[in-house]
């Protein structure tokens, strides 16, 4: 699997008790797949996904992963079926389900996941 046209940023950006500016990370971005995780809250941490194009097939065996699109198209592809997602639809894909996101344009999302998750899952 040949994650290196990724960009994750696994380091937590923002502490309890510091505001920030989503939009202002989003106009910062140049990357067309970055994933930066914004804060933690308890066991786990919202990210922030900045996308276009298309992710490989993976799956998480122990954590759920929910997507929350702010703006754009994403669609998540699963075995069985396919998830298209607007501005403001939400959705959980379970732990152990492989899934493909793709972002045919410029798409702003967060993720909520167990702070121990690997953002690139699990081939499989």
């Amino acid at each position: 699997m040949d994650t290196s046209r990724y960009l994750t940023l696994l380091n937590v950006a923002f502490e309890p008790g510091q505001a920030f500016d989503i939009a202002d990370l989003v106009r910062e971005n140049s990357h067309p797949w970055y994933n930066q995780t914004l804060c933690r809250v308890n066991e786990s941490v919202v990210r922030l996904g900045v996308v276009q194009g298309e992710y490989h097939w993976h799956q998480h065996p122990e954590e759920d992963e929910f997507f929350y699109v702010v703006s754009g198209y994403l669609i998540i592809e699963l075995e069985d079926r396919t998830i298209d997602l607007r501005p403001g639809q939400a959705v959980v894909v379970p732990k152990a389900v492989r899934h493909r996101p793709r972002a045919p344009e410029p798409t702003v999302m967060l993720m909520v996941e167990t702070a121990g998750i690997v953002p690139t899952g699990q081939e499989g």
